[in-house]
């Protein structure tokens, strides 16, 4: 996990204001694309992307203002990475094509727990249901 760690680390590191605001023009469509995700061999990542599309919403919009800007950033660069068409492991193989996507969002989720259960807790959501475990 410590390269996907380093991997998530360096790309929120290069979020910017300017790309938070592209993000979030485009996140409504992102939202959708992510419901249609079908890997069954990674359950909870459907919930997870939801999860911190809600998190970047919330933040962006002032709605939540006591999650750290890093974390922010690092959903942000999840959501990306996971929206991006080509990658490590191309999403279309069977069985595995998901794998870097919900490695990348399980580096988001378990660095930064605390603050996503307190934002999970704030907000209604079953933290159980977003769980950071494969």
């Amino acid at each position: 996990m410590s390269e996907f760690v380093r991997f998530v680390n360096h790309g929120a590191s290069l979020i910017s204001p300017t790309i938070v605001e592209q993000v979030m023009r485009q996140l409504p469509v992102w939202k959708a694309e992510f419901a249609q995700i079908h890997a069954p061999s990674y359950p909870h990542l459907v919930d997870q992307l939801e999860f911190l599309a809600d998190v970047v919403e919330d933040c962006f919009e002032g709605a939540y203002k006591d999650l750290p800007y890093f974390a922010m950033a690092e959903s942000l660069f999840a959501l990306m990475y996971a929206h991006k068409k080509i990658d490590i492991i191309p999403d279309a193989i069977l069985q595995i094509g998901r794998a870097d996507d919900s490695s990348v969002v399980r580096a988001v989720l378990i660095q930064n727990e605390k603050a996503f259960r307190k934002y999970a807790k704030s907000t209604n959501v079953n933290w159980k249901k977003i769980t950071s475990n494969p």
